[in-house]
């Protein structure tokens, strides 16, 4: 649903909205926190819920997580006032109480997770083909309509295939499909949950559910906290990000948006990307293709380095050791800016995560979406495409600039090893997915991908599929290359 305008897109854009005119402009933050939902919700009957209350009740929630709290138990007593904790999240600095996904309980709308199911399109016809096929006898004929007995059916589905009206549908929960690790399962209630221990927070069943049930947490409030308090603050914005503020608004015209926003500076991602091509190019060159290991796994997404090493502990030695871009460039703020706090911009939930983790430090002090900066943006009265341009966005090469597209990491060091060592012959592998990146490992694990680049990238499409971003896949997919081709330098030197 990434590109289409919908009623939940709305609402989260306006929530974060919201929460930034807090850290913006509130003198009283308890009591005009309190009053959001009322002025989110400001109509007596609802147009999304069954009730005002309803929806006044997922407001709460979501406004919770996007001030990067977590949310009010349902099981206990008195769940506490929507404020409760909040003088733990109005710091500035990083802030995050985990889990980072959570499903909003009383937004979850409790979908079948595998059932199948006769539409009124049944015809009854004399052939009753549906009933023929199935194996356990679960279908029969109830006033000429066919009717599927669910204490019967084995979910195999035959009787969809064979029905030439298309009359008996599958429902699956979304969340659950879009899910490639399956980490989510069902409460008491038939409702979603996210069994933590699997998840690696890729964001796919939050932009896949209808209604807005899944959320992340933010910390748009504790940036402009840190903003507010006169550090220097540092962006650096990941090659998906073209495009994703409207289709007028040039790179050029981003950056010096940012440094209105009240960025110190701002640098491409895509040049610790360059870095990053750079080394595991030679790694692939002097050991994959000399024979010394059978394969090597890119490491730029880190949901599906988490998914390899959970899934695949076989394949951790074979995971690139080489920073991703995102932390690669917060070293090279860092160096030249040692008083600096650094931000990362762009379109993936995981991301948050990696910048949080202790085994490699990430020198990134604050992560945030497309989606979230938006409501920055939005809260500031800033006018992106009335921006006249101050700046120029011209750190990266080209083949760091393709990292946003899924088979962009593999190619570009494919690109790279054939300028630089022609004589080697590369293996490139990508996955998109990780339903798919599921597959890819399995076959290598098997010994049938030896002597390859593989690369694995969650989202469908890659970066510019991220749970954060603004825009449909293809549209950004051509924004990507367009920026890459206008860089001055096609591969790193």
């Amino acid at each position: 649903m990434r590109g289409i305008d919908t009623p939940v897109r709305q609402r989260r854009r306006r929530v974060f909205k919201e929460v930034a005119n807090l850290a913006y402009h509130s003198t009283n933050l308890k009591d005009d926190m309190e009053a959001l939902p009322y002025k989110i919700a400001d109509y007596e009957e609802s147009i999304y819920w069954e009730s005002v209350y309803r929806d006044r009740a997922v407001i709460r929630e979501r406004l919770r997580l996007a001030m990067g709290m977590s949310l009010r138990p349902e099981d206990r007593d008195r769940p506490g006032h929507l404020t409760e904790g909040m003088e733990d999240s109005n710091i500035d600095e990083k802030y995050y109480e985990p889990p980072l996904m959570q499903v909003i309980p009383s937004a979850c709308n409790a979908c079948p997770e595998n059932k199948y199911e006769v539409s009124n399109l049944c015809m009854g016809c004399l052939a009753h083909p549906c009933s023929a096929v199935c194996p356990v006898g679960a279908i029969t004929m109830v006033n000429g309509k066919s009717v599927i007995d669910q204490d019967k059916c084995k979910k195999c589905g035959k009787c969809m295939k064979v029905c030439p009206y298309n009359a008996i549908v599958h429902r699956k929960r979304p969340c659950q499909v879009a899910c490639g690790v399956g980490a989510i399962k069902s409460d008491s209630r038939g409702r979603a949950i996210i069994d933590n221990d699997i998840c690696v927070s890729c964001g796919q069943c939050m932009v896949s559910c209808p209604f807005g049930a899944i959320a992340d947490k933010s910390q748009i409030f504790q940036l402009i906290r840190a903003m507010q308090s006169g550090r220097k603050i540092i962006a650096q914005v990941a090659p998906a990000f073209v495009g994703q503020f409207g289709p007028n608004v040039t790179p050029d015209m981003f950056k010096t948006a940012l440094k209105e926003l009240g960025f110190a500076d701002v640098y491409e991602t895509a040049i610790g990307a360059d870095l990053g091509c750079k080394a595991e190019a030679e790694h692939y060159v002097h050991e994959v293709a000399s024979g010394n290991q059978p394969f090597s796994l890119t490491s730029c997404c880190p949901s599906w380095s988490v998914m390899a090493k959970h899934f695949f502990p076989e394949t951790l030695d074979k995971i690139s050791n080489e920073l991703t871009p995102m932390v690669a460039t917060a070293r090279i703020i860092k160096e030249e800016h040692p008083d600096a706090s650094v931000v990362f911009i762009g379109p993936c939930a995981s991301k948050k995560l990696e910048a949080s983790r202790r085994t490699v430090r990430s020198d990134v002090d604050f992560v945030i979406t497309f989606e979230e900066l938006t409501g920055m943006f939005e809260a500031k009265g800033i006018l992106l495409d009335e921006i006249k341009a101050m700046d120029q966005m011209m750190d990266a090469t080209g083949a760091g600039r393709g990292y946003g597209v899924a088979g962009g990491v593999a190619s570009a060091i494919e690109d790279y090893i054939k300028a630089n060592y022609p004589d080697v012959e590369v293996k490139i592998e990508h996955a998109e997915t990780l339903a798919e990146c599921r597959k890819v490992l399995a076959l290598a694990k098997a010994g049938k991908k030896n002597g390859c680049l593989i690369e694995g990238m969650a989202c469908p499409g890659g970066c510019v599929a991220g749970a954060g971003t603004n825009i449909a896949i293809p549209q950004a997919m051509k924004e990507v290359a367009g920026f890459k081709a206008a860089a001055k330098e096609k591969l790193p030197k």
